[in-house]
């Protein structure tokens, strides 16, 4: 499951790479601890970055995720968060 982006600085650094790291295996155990984790990375939704909703978004259509082997309703919730995020900001064109 790849997020490597050219355009987004934030894949690859230590912060993301961390909170990457630690949800590794631990999605079909503790789901609701882990969109925790995605949450407190990301901060309140309408006040994150571009690039954290970006990394984020990208991480949650991996193919774990994409092929409903890693699901909750947690997941889906952010998901769903986090595009209607992107859709705000691209509607008032500060995307």
């Amino acid at each position: 499951m790849s997020d490597a982006n050219p355009k987004n600085k934030l894949v690859g650094t230590p912060e993301w790479e961390a909170v990457r790291k630690s949800l590794l295996g631990q999605w079909s155990e503790n789901p609701t601890e882990c969109c925790a984790k995605l949450r407190s990375f990301l901060g309140p939704i309408s006040g994150a970055s571009k690039d954290k909703i970006q990394v984020v978004q990208n991480y949650l259509t991996g193919t774990g995720f994409r092929t409903g082997r890693i699901k909750h309703g947690c997941i889906s919730t952010l998901r769903a968060q986090l595009s209607m995020e992107r859709k705000k900001r691209q509607a008032q064109k500060t995307w």
